[in-house]
This record gives structure tokens, sequence and C-alpha cells, in this order.
């Protein structure tokens, strides 16, 4: 497992998939305990992959993370060809992300009274960053002359910039004149250190239960989503926001134009259509 760390590090891998992959990898070996790892053969992590599914009910995303540390193992550790067996992975149900109403969003920015929770809720917002870029979020990244922030190393270590607002720079600049951050933005409990996504998870997971909606399925990544259908909302370019997004494919942003409820609303039903025409004609024919 060591040497399957190193290569690990080597390779421009995130530390969650990093910890995923060592992860279902001492799964595999612990289920073949009598085989050593490198003679673990293709159809026993077939077999593996069928227990995963049949047996334990694992999720699509489950056997996936699986399926892709056994090809990293046995590719680059043992130097073996590994075909990923995708036929064992159920098909990927696409559901709609849950979005918030922009008075609800408003109502749990309002009901944070400790500053710093209230200025990561408020930069989640008006960027649309994911929770890992805020956590990563360094003082140097606030570039307030040209009023933008530099995400760096966002997914697919991929960088990027998005707009600062200038109701934005004026909370960052209350948070920082009290808790004087340095290095990280968010400091975490330790000087120096980032803030811990799981706090930032579990500071709005506290505040959508204190005012009453925790029963609606939200989570801190709504806001995320919220953030990208309300720019639909307001007119933006669906181009523009896969660039705030940083997303890779647009069909990943084009899901915002099925939870914009204005562009559906302000849309002319053709029953209604119709109708209003037969009745045109109709009051016509009879005025003649």
């Amino acid at each position: 497992m060591h040497r399957t760390g190193d290569l690990l590090n080597l390779g421009e891998y995130s530390p969650l998939t990093k910890r995923h992959y060592l992860q279902e990898l001492r799964f595999l070996f612990t289920y073949y305990d009598e085989v050593r790892p490198s003679q673990i053969t293709y159809e026993q992590t077939l077999n593996y992959l069928i227990y995963l599914n049949k047996t334990l009910g694992c999720s699509r995303v489950k056997s996936k993370m699986a399926g892709n540390s056994f090809a990293f193992f046995f590719r680059q550790v043992c130097n073996k060809p590994y075909k990923i067996p995708t036929i064992l992975f159920a098909a990927h149900s696409h559901k709609l992300p849950a979005v918030m109403q922009v008075q609800e969003v408003y109502d749990v920015i309002n009901t944070l009274h400790n500053i710093k929770h209230k200025t990561l809720i408020i930069l989640l917002y008006s960027t649309g960053m994911r929770l890992s870029e805020i956590a990563n979020l360094k003082i140097e990244d606030i570039d307030s002359t040209l009023m933008r922030i530099k995400i760096v190393n966002g997914k697919g270590k991929k960088d990027r910039f998005v707009s600062l607002s200038p109701l934005v720079l004026l909370q960052l600049r209350a948070y920082y004149i009290q808790y004087r951050p340095t290095i990280f933005l968010f400091n975490g409990a330790r000087e120096g250190k980032k803030y811990a996504v799981r706090t930032i998870q579990h500071i709005m997971q506290n505040t959508l239960a204190k005012i009453g909606l925790d029963s609606k399925n939200y989570s801190v990544h709504s806001i995320r989503h919220s953030f990208a259908t309300h720019l639909i909302d307001n007119g933006a370019d669906i181009q523009l926001i896969q660039e705030l997004l940083g997303h890779h494919h647009i069909s990943q942003t084009t899901q915002y134009l099925h939870l914009s409820s204005k562009r559906i609303n302000q849309t002319v039903n053709p029953f209604d259509a119709m109708m209003a025409q037969m009745n045109n004609t109709n009051t016509l024919n009879k005025t003649t």
C-alpha cells in the first residue's frame, strides 16, 4: 500500500480521491486476505464488484470508485492491463438538484449573527464556489482592485476567476477587521490552517433547522445551485455561468435552465396562445 500511496501522490488526484482509492483497495485486499494483492485476478475483482452491488446494495458511485481504484492499482502499481467493468454499474439516474428561493437564501444569511459564518455563506452565494474552493481560498486571492476572486486549483486542477461584488467586499473588510485571518481567508481553529469543510456544512444545516427549512432537502451545496439558477432568472448568459462555476462541459450548466422558475413562467403556454387566437378570431367574425 505504501507504493500505491506514493504513486497516488505523484498523480493529480485530490486528497479525497486518494483516500477513497486506498480505502477501496484495503476492502478488496481484506476480502481476498489469503491472496497476495498483486495476484488477485480480474475475475476476482469482478466477483467482488458483484458482491458490492448485489449483496451489499452499494450505490453506483461506490461501485465506480471501487472499479477505478482497482484500475489504478493493477495498471500503475502492478503494471498489468485492467478494463474497468462499467457494465456492473447501475444506470445513473439524473435528478435535478434542490434550489432555494431568493427569500430562503436571504433568511439563511439574515439568521446568521456570527460575522465569520455570515461572510462564508454570503461569499458562497455571491460566487457559486464549491465548498473545497472556499476552504482553500487565501487572502491573496482577493483582488479588490479588479474586483475579482481567483480560485486556484479548482475541480480538474483549473484556475478561474469569479466576480467580487462591492457589497461583498464591504462584508469581507468588516470580517477581516474582526478576525484578522492569516494565509487562508477563513482560518480553522489553529492559525494558518484552513477552515474545515464539515464545519461549514454544520453551519448550514443548523441554520436551516433553525428557520424550519431542514425538511426541504437543502444542503450547503444548494447555495451553489441557487447561485446558478438565480443568475439565469436575472438573464445571465449560460456560457458565462459555465465559466463562473468552473464546469468542463456546458451540459453540466444547462441543467439550471430546467430549474429557472422565472424562465418557465415567462414562457407562453401553447394552449393559452391558441385560445387567445381563437377568441380574437371569433370576436372579429362577430363584428363583421
